[in-house]
């Protein structure tokens, strides 16, 4: 797309607003590519946090109750 891009900029003398459309759909692209890592990596450290947390919970439990029931 980018040499099809500048080649169409080239033959008309509007490579600078053309390249400018390039960048402009690249970041968008990229932007939208680091919102879906972003939104990944947060449910990825929830379902991390939930896991350490559902282990350290009977860690603490089982000994209380274990004092409780002498």
């Amino acid at each position: 797309m980018l040499t099809n891009m500048v080649k169409a900029g080239e033959e008309t003398g509007a490579l600078a607003e053309m390249l400018e459309n390039v960048v402009d759909f690249y970041e968008s692209k990229v932007d939208a590519t680091v919102k879906g890592l972003t939104f990944l990596l947060q449910a990825i450290l929830i379902i991390f946090i939930g896991v350490v947390a559902n282990g350290i919970v009977p860690c603490i439990m089982v000994p209380m109750l274990q004092l409780i029931s002498l």
